[in-house]
């Protein structure tokens, strides 16, 4: 590795990554360059996990916090300006590679800027065009020079379709210290709450979230709650939403993996968070709300049958799903009463999912991906 640290000497990386869980990743691809290429300089987009490795973020990530269609439209002068304001720095700048994490609605704009400037794309957590809008696959073999998978199946989706993939292993078995947390015994009657990281998500999902706890509470009152807050999520808007008649006990992101082994099962945002509770071994219940024009939309594009990532790899409904017309007070609270009542049932769920870390390893994904960055460096200094 000392050669190819020499040869990428002085060079720069663009990341883009534009949500909680892609700033994550992206903090962690930051220090693993910094480690074999110290010289190399990371800038871009990027939120407060990534600053805090001295990355300089010329775009807050926070800028970019819509999800859905409908969404999207509303905020389109401000995204604009955020792909002028790119484009710009990219021609002047001209850095060696770009590394697009997530977040393909926003990315995919980036890559055809890059890509019409001459600079390597690389896309790190690739999108799920295998789940829906598999018509992306050509945007992808057109305007991006190589996928970095952190699910096994997807290597071998991409390059059916002719793309270069690589499969590098799931950087969140870098996180977790899975021995030691998993000797923590759970409390028969605490119930974890993941409502998301975004504020729409947030604001349609925790009132229905907060209306099952307050439901279970009413049956059993030495029930308690704990909610995880993402980052850039606003205290105030979970104050807001959550009864102040409820006692919750509110944890932040850094103690997430901690805390949600605490908890007997978890109700959740369907997300990434979903499956670090699967590689947790929590049961977990995921429900997903948006709005009615991109649900609409999306229904009719999906093509697999599950939402959650744990009940895609395992090839089943391990982690029951209650979207859009589904994910009501009353259904959350009936599951949750199921679960309380039939241990056995948690039992079988948390045997299914200990399979996974075996399923989504090898270990040191993110070293993994980081050489394959410089790999495109060193032949841009050659």
């Amino acid at each position: 590795m000392r050669r190819l640290e020499q040869r990428v000497h002085g060079s720069t990386v663009w990341i883009s990554a534009g949500e909680a869980s892609g700033d994550l990743y992206g903090a962690m691809l930051v220090r693993a360059l910094g480690r074999l290429a110290p010289e190399v300089r990371c800038f871009g987009m990027g939120g407060a996990a990534m600053r805090e490795t001295g990355f300089d973020a010329r775009i807050p990530s926070e800028a970019l916090s819509v999800m859905g269609l409908t969404e999207v439209i509303g905020h389109l002068p401000k995204i604009l300006g955020l792909f002028a304001t790119i484009k710009r720095i990219l021609t002047q700048e001209r850095p060696g590679a770009v590394v697009l994490i997530d977040s393909p609605d926003f990315n995919f704009r980036v890559a055809k800027m890059a890509k019409r400037l001459g600079i390597p794309v690389i896309y790190y957590i690739t999108p799920q065009v295998w789940a829906w809008r598999k018509g992306r696959v050509k945007f992808l073999k057109r305007w991006v020079d190589r996928l970095l998978c952190i699910f096994p199946f997807e290597e071998s989706f991409f390059r059916e379709h002719g793309l270069t993939a690589t499969f590098v292993g799931n950087p969140l078995l870098e996180l977790m210290d899975l021995g030691t947390l998993k000797k923590k015994k759970p409390e028969a009657k605490r119930v974890g709450i993941l409502p998301g990281s975004r504020k729409k998500e947030i604001f349609s999902l925790l009132p229905v979230f907060a209306a099952a706890a307050s439901s279970l509470v009413q049956s059993d009152p030495e029930i308690r709650f704990s909610l995880i807050q993402a980052p850039h999520v606003n205290a105030e808007w979970i104050q807001d939403l959550w009864p102040k008649n409820l006692p919750v006990d509110i944890f932040p992101t850094a103690k997430r993996y901690e805390e949600l082994r605490r908890c007997r099962f978890v109700i959740a945002a369907s997300g990434t968070a979903t499956f670090e509770c699967a590689l947790l071994g929590v049961p977990t219940m995921l429900a997903y709300k948006v709005a009615p024009l991109s649900y609409y939309v999306g229904r009719a594009l999906i093509k697999v049958q599950y939402i959650g990532m744990a009940n895609l790899i395992l090839q089943q409904r391990v982690f029951p799903e209650f979207i859009q017309h589904d994910a009501t007070p009353q259904a959350l609270a009936a599951q949750a009463r199921v679960w309380f009542e039939h241990p056995e049932y948690l039992e079988e769920i948390i045997a299914t999912v200990n399979r996974l870390p075996d399923m989504v390893g090898p270990d040191n994904a993110t070293t993994r991906a980081a050489r394959a960055v410089l790999e495109y460096i060193q032949a841009e200094n050659q």
